[in-house]
């Protein structure tokens, strides 16, 4: 197909070097020069393209072009990122928090601004002492550090098959390893300390009815933080089999129900914005979506709120996540299987939901009930005689 369009090309006195570019991305090319290739394959055209294509050629076998480390970083985004495998904006973010940090780490320890920063500097010791920075100075977790190299690594995968001349170095930094971590068990509120922090709301306000329409919402669905803030008006149906439809983690998209008195919330809140369909359910003041640090402040004031109501809350790490820990406890206790639970909550595989059996004390409780206890009287401190 290529050598027809170039024939035709040369055939009709048309100009082939403005098709070349067009001809070369419709290809896949990462380089002009590839395309020259198939001048090269056929001699009629080589002859008919004269001295510009010998020329492309010639340096096509002798210096075959490698993208630069700003080409192959904006190339991995638009390319890999978001055309290949279409992840979500969610992703992108992180991804690029990820290489801005790094970019950062580069200029103060290379000394070297990021357009002229060069793929070979970016190796093993290099990526290994930005994790450690990251974890001395910015205090991140070690989830957050494996996050961060998640990212990397995916670059360097991509890297790859873009840099095959730079493949030992690709090699050991795919090697660095993930930091293993304890893993605590989950958080998450009981009935008491739910029904304190949907009270911490002022709801004769406007931002008040809005935040805990947002509480309550969330700890009926269990949506993610991504999937409350992404919800648009055309995601909600009330009436008969009333629920929310979200595209979660994974693009998998899924419908949760539900019950009258949320929906009741919800419709009452609608009402009351008067959301277009491609409206915003929870909208800022402004009109557009809550930003990272109004959600935190959000979260911080009402947190805070309830913690005098409720002072169990202040012995517990109570993050947005821990609702969507608390709606999986709730199911969990009504008798639902995992199974089901992971469809609600959308996890990717059933084992996932097994956090929240380690952290179901109750039910451990049922299960030492069970059993029989072993006839065992504590000892005694008084002196004894014999062996």
């Amino acid at each position: 197909m290529a050598v027809e369009v170039l024939r035709q090309c040369y055939g009709t006195d048309a100009d082939p070097e403005r098709r070349l570019p067009a001809l070369s991305t419709y290809l896949g090319h990462t380089h002009l020069n590839y395309t020259y290739w198939y001048l090269h394959q056929n001699p009629s055209l080589m002859q008919q393209g004269g001295d510009t294509a010998r020329a492309l050629l010639g340096g096509l076998r002798m210096n075959p072009a490698l993208p630069t480390f700003p080409a192959l970083l904006q190339r991995f985004f638009t390319q890999r990122l978001m055309q290949q495998k279409r992840v979500s904006a969610h992703t992108i973010r992180s991804y690029r928090d990820t290489f801005r940090l790094l970019l950062r780490f580069a200029q103060k320890r290379l000394r070297t601004s990021p357009d002229r920063l060069a793929f070979e500097k970016i190796d093993a010791p290099f990526i290994s002492a930005f994790l450690n920075e990251l974890e001395k100075t910015r205090g991140v977790a070690t989830r957050t550090r494996n996050l961060r190299l998640t990212a990397i690594r995916s670059f360097f995968r991509f890297a790859a098959y873009e840099m095959p001349t730079h493949g030992a170095q690709i090699q050991r930094v795919l090697a660095v390893p993930a930091k293993r971590f304890d893993r605590r068990l989950i958080d998450f509120m009981t009935r008491p300390e739910v029904d304190a922090l949907l009270n911490a709301p002022n709801k004769s306000t406007w931002k008040g009815r809005r935040d805990h329409a947002v509480l309550l919402t969330t700890l009926q669905t269990g949506l993610r933080l991504s999937e409350v803030t992404g919800l648009n008006r055309r995601d909600v149906t009330f009436g008969t089999g009333a629920h929310v439809e979200v595209l979660g983690k994974g693009r998998k998209q899924r419908a949760i129900p539900l019950c009258k008195p949320v929906a009741a919330v919800l419709e009452a809140w609608l009402d009351e914005t008067s959301a277009a369909q491609d409206g915003i359910v929870f909208p800022s003041m402004r009109g557009g979506r809550l930003s990272a640090d109004a959600w935190s402040a959000f979260w911080k004031k009402h947190v805070a709120t309830a913690s005098e109501a409720c002072a169990s809350l202040k012995k517990k790490h109570i993050t947005f996540h821990c609702l969507r820990h608390t709606t999986a406890m709730d199911l969990l206790n009504a008798g639902v299987e995992q199974s089901v639970i992971a469809l609600w909550l959308g996890h990717e595989s059933i084992e996932t939901t097994q956090i929240y059996l380690d952290a179901d004390l109750a039910l451990k409780e049922k299960i030492l009930a069970r059993t029989i206890p072993f006839d065992s009287k504590p000892g005694s401190s008084a002196p004894t005689t014999g062996c």
